[in-house]
């Protein structure tokens, strides 16, 4: 199991991200409109964190895993198998990648395929 994205959903982009750059060395670019406007790093282990702000007036803050995944649709299909609610289905976004998110356990979490 892999991390490969990292979302934080918040009200303070800047401040996330200042506080990441002072305790974990992490470097931030501009925003990625690709990415919903986020501010992303990448972490010592190739992971990425992405900061960005609500997209929607009914987002909330929160933090989402995305788990790197071989096929995305077998993974959408094995946890909704499991009763999780399927939030957004695979979604290609170009030269990133496939994302999906679900909703399991009350817990947001998401798959990524490169």
């Amino acid at each position: 199991m892999k991390l490969h994205y990292l979302e934080i959903v918040c009200l303070d982009v800047d401040a996330v991200c200042a506080a990441y750059e002072l305790t974990h060395k992490v470097q931030f670019n501009a925003p990625d409109e690709m990415l919903g406007g986020a501010r992303t790093g990448k972490l010592q282990d190739g992971s990425i964190v992405g900061v960005r702000g609500p997209l929607r007036d009914t987002e909330v803050p929160v933090v989402r895993p995305y788990w790197l995944v071989e096929d995305i649709e077998s993974a959408v299909n094995a946890v909704q198998t499991q009763g999780a609610e399927i939030a957004v289905p695979p979604m290609e976004i170009p030269a990133k990648g496939t994302f999906a998110i679900y909703i399991q356990g009350g817990s947001e979490q998401g798959f990524w395929q490169l």
